[in-house]
């Protein structure tokens, strides 16, 4: 039986998202999401998974890569590089070997039959890095993708580390699917103080989140600060230093020290750190189409006050 396929958000604990997705929530592996992207959620994902690799080193991680072409364009290769060597076995004579890395060639005239037929994967080569410098797409037809998962811990050794990810019939990119572990993004209700999918947009006590994840953050930060200060109904927060200025019950402050004040650094922290995640990125437009209200100051251009629904 199909199941009819939701939108969603989707991350992997705190190291990947979240992400807007398509999902069937029914479709689970050990309990965990298979969640499918947009083009343009991939990309981000993408940058994600790179940043990373180059943090924490591509030995245990996985990376996934957007490729991008013309339908007219001819075949070209392209270097997916790694900062990991590979072992001595491998190179054919005594110099310091070139990080392992893994050659696409691409066919963009044969995409129409599938991302995987157009698409041969390989250890790169000397003549595979050669090649990739002499072949740069070309052409002047539609823009064509193929999009590229390695898994750099088994690159050296299985011919299925690295595989192409077809897009559904939809044009949806399934990544991570039956692999990782996704789960849904979860929003906190203020109100309650319950949980909820992100998909599940009305709590059991009635509250409705708000459309955008700049609503929710704000709404979280309220939840943190309403235990410590369950009178406060809004906060200032200055996004050029991506810090909770104070908070504010009706016309009064609420002293934020953590010596006098009741809040500790590691509350304001844990507000913080939400505000900061849903802020990348943010425009002005985006803020004030999430209720963010822009708070003149002569200290800051960054100044804004979040309003949080009352605690019941």
């Amino acid at each position: 039986m199909r199941h009819q396929m939701i939108a969603s958000r989707v991350c992997l604990d705190e190291f990947l998202g979240p992400f807007d997705c398509q999902l069937d929530p029914h479709n689970r592996w050990n309990g965990w999401m298979s969640p499918y992207f947009t083009l343009d959620v991939a990309r981000e994902l993408s940058a994600q998974t790179i940043r990373m690799a180059e943090e924490y080193g591509y030995a245990d991680q996985d990376t996934v890569h957007v490729i991008e072409g013309r339908a007219d364009s001819r075949d070209t290769v392209h270097i997916i590089q790694s900062d990991a060597k590979p072992t001595p076995d491998d190179e054919d004579d005594d110099q310091d070997p070139e990080p392992l890395a893994m050659a696409i060639r691409i066919n963009w005239r044969d995409l129409d039959k599938g991302a995987e037929h157009a698409t041969s994967i390989a250890v790169a080569t000397r003549a595979a890095r050669k090649a990739a410098r002499r072949r740069k797409p070309n052409g002047k037809g539609e823009t064509r993708t193929v999009i590229v998962h390695v898994r750099w811990q088994w690159a050296q050794e299985s011919d299925t580390a690295t595989n192409v990810i077809e897009p559904n019939r939809d044009g949806l990119y399934g990544i991570g699917g039956w692999e990782w572990t996704w789960s849904c993004e979860v929003w906190w209700c203020p109100r309650c103080g319950s949980h909820a999918n992100w998909h599940d947009t009305e709590c059991l006590c009635g509250l409705t989140r708000p459309a955008t994840q700049l609503g929710v953050a704000a709404w979280t930060a309220g939840c943190i600060l309403h235990d410590r200060a369950p009178e406060a109904t809004s906060a200032l927060v200055d996004l050029a230093h991506l810090a909770t200025v104070c908070s504010v019950a009706g016309e009064d402050e609420i002293d934020t020290a953590d010596d006098t004040g009741p809040f500790d650094t590691e509350t304001l922290g844990r507000a913080d750190t939400f505000l900061r995640k849903a802020t990348e990125n943010a425009t002005p437009a985006d803020l004030e189409a999430a209720g963010w209200e822009h708070v003149p100051d002569p200290q800051s251009d960054h100044l804004y006050r979040i309003t949080f629904p009352a605690a019941r």
